[in-house]
């Protein structure tokens, strides 16, 4: 099947084969993904060269973060164009220059805080910024937290514990923030999304969701926000259809204007969709840990020799 996916005024053909890299290269699984001011496209990867830049073409640009991150998993580009690079592995966030200067880090690399502790960082996924700069930072494979930094990386505040009450969270995966201030974390494995204003009060939530893992809220007057959610894992509902993996773009009350993905490696279809972006002219690009999730869906097996797609590029109609 080739298309179009979607439905509605989000429509979108699979742009076959986008991403060309040098030869010998490999992505291996692209944790983040994210887009500039010139539509040059950022993809965070877990290869041997972690930041591999590309034009809108696809055509391959350069690539920086050799021997500086451990485990690539976030990526936000703010309006400087200036990259907030999480890495969970050494538990730190990294803001970097589009040519891979690292200007400022938070956090002790390779030095977490103790599990479920609550204090930054155990394993930090995600990243966004407020109207005014601050900074926000999703902390949730050994934490249930978000924290809050100012623009020059002091620490100003934590939420969250675990749990599936308000404010709780059971993996906070990803954040956003919007142009009103709102701050909005999938909290994956309760299948949610909720929001808080800029101080962690809770202002609702978002149920509509199978274990949302990427986020990415559009701008200007009517944004939207694009959601990659992960399929089932346990083998009692693995093979449940319409529950993902699938990217679900919906409206700022959280209702779906548009839905498309099954498992699988054909057009339309996705293993681990963990990483998004849009770019100025709607196209939508989606980062997979592809390498990761394989065995999962192959009875253990190892993921074949030549690799796994884990980077894809679909074209907005209309």
């Amino acid at each position: 099947m080739s298309g179009p996916f979607g439905e509605g005024g989000f429509r979108y053909e699979p742009v076959p084969g986008w991403g060309s890299l040098p030869p010998g290269w490999s992505l291996k699984e692209v944790a983040a993904v994210a887009v500039d001011s010139q539509d040059r496209v950022y993809a965070f990867n877990r290869g041997e060269h972690p930041m591999v830049v590309f034009d809108r073409a696809g055509r391959f640009l350069t690539s920086w973060g050799e021997g500086l991150f451990t485990r690539a998993h976030g990526l936000h580009i703010g309006p400087d164009d200036m990259l907030w690079c999480t890495d969970d592995g050494d538990h730190t966030v990294r803001k970097c220059t589009p040519e891979g200067e690292v200007l400022m880090t938070i956090g002790l690399p390779g030095r977490p805080a103790p599990f479920m502790s609550g204090r930054p960082f155990n394993r930090c996924t995600h990243t966004a910024l407020s109207p005014e700069g601050d900074l926000y930072v999703s902390d949730g494979y050994g934490n249930a937290a978000v924290h809050k930094y100012a623009p020059d990386g002091r620490h100003l505040l934590s939420w969250g514990r675990p749990g599936t009450g308000p404010g709780e969270f059971n993996l906070p995966h990803n954040i956003v923030c919007d142009e009103a201030g709102l701050v909005y974390v999938a909290d994956r494995e309760s299948h949610r999304i909720q929001i808080f204003d800029g101080k962690g009060g809770v202002q609702g939530e978002w149920t509509n969701v199978h274990r949302p893992c990427a986020l990415f809220l559009g701008k200007g007057r009517c944004p939207c926000c694009y959601v990659g959610e992960l399929g089932p894992q346990l083998p009692v509902n693995q093979a449940f259809p319409n529950l993902g993996p699938r990217i679900s773009v919906l409206d700022m009350q959280g209702k779906p204007l548009s839905r498309f993905g099954t498992l699988g490696d054909g057009a339309g279809q996705f293993w681990s969709p963990h990483g998004l972006a849009v770019d100025s002219r709607g196209d939508l690009y989606v980062g997979e840990v592809s390498f990761t999730a394989w065995p999962r869906y192959h009875d253990g097996q190892p993921p074949p020799p030549e690799g796994v797609r884990c980077l894809q590029k679909y074209r907005r109609l209309g």
